[in-house]
């Protein structure tokens, strides 16, 4: 339909490749949900064809932008937090169990994304280890750990088997120390604490403001204003490649029991 400019791709993650496929083959920008496809192979091939047509790849890693993550971003760019030392995130509830991809594919992409906007520097490594709990025996949870040729290092954990809802990442700076609760009215606190000389101090918790804006809002009128203005979006084809080339390495490292795998 020659009417249609654009497609959104909001389906199983097993259709994902196939359908931005067709449709980019049909001269259509591509909004895809994420992760972007099934595989690094796919997603390469999907990146490939986007810039052949010349038309935008966009795939809604939406906690990019939130309000909460841009003062994030900006904390980490003004200093305030000093170098980032580690993260660890928890992204847990009960259900919904996906029936093609395992909890990893499911649920980790949000915090790889964010992860890897807020951090100047790629992963070298990766290991996972998970347990599935279900009849399909995909991995119904699971822990990623990201190292860094820096001295940085990344925990996530994944579960669709918890008694409650998480959804919590723990930021430590050299200089302070954040903690990101997106099911808390005021999501983000920073706390004075670091480990220089081996000792920690506590004064005042922040908690700053930032923008209410929805995200999924903001994500969706970059996509449009990229079409408009030629112009590649935040949450662009190569940031969803670097989600699903750790995504992929993280499959490998659970199927070789917890093994490290570099990229």
């Amino acid at each position: 339909n020659s009417d249609v400019d654009a497609v959104v791709i909001a389906t199983h993650i097993s259709s994902h490749y196939s359908l931005a496929k067709k449709a980019l083959e049909n001269d259509k920008h591509v909004l895809i949900e994420k992760p972007m496809a099934d595989s690094v192979k796919n997603a390469l091939e999907l990146i490939r064809l986007s810039k052949q047509q010349n038309k935008i790849l966009m795939v809604d890693h939406t906690y990019l932008y939130t309000g909460v993550v841009q003062e994030i971003k900006k904390l980490t760019k003004d200093g305030s937090l000093d170098e980032i030392l580690y993260v660890d995130s928890i992204r847990a509830n009960l259900g919904k169990f996906q029936s093609d991809f395992n909890v990893l594919w499911d649920l980790a992409p949000h915090d790889i994304s964010i992860v890897n906007y807020l951090i100047n520097e790629k992963p070298i490594s990766v290991q996972a280890i998970g347990k599935s709990y279900t009849k399909n025996e995909l991995e119904s949870i699971a822990y990623l750990v990201l190292h860094y040729k820096s001295n940085k290092i990344i925990h996530l954990t994944c579960s669709w088997v918890s008694p409650i809802k998480i959804r919590t990442m723990i930021i430590a700076g050299s200089k302070k120390m954040l903690v990101f609760d997106d099911l808390e009215q005021k999501k983000i606190r920073i706390y004075d604490k670091n480990f220089q000389n081996g000792i920690t101090s506590n004064d005042d918790i922040l908690e700053p403001k930032f923008s209410s804006k929805e995200g999924l809002l903001a994500m969706a009128e970059d996509f449009v204003s990229s079409i408009i203005n030629d112009k590649e979006p935040l949450s662009d084809s190569t940031s969803g490649l670097e989600v699903v080339k750790i995504l992929e390495a993280a499959q490998k490292s659970i199927k070789n029991n917890g093994e490290k795998v570099f990229l």
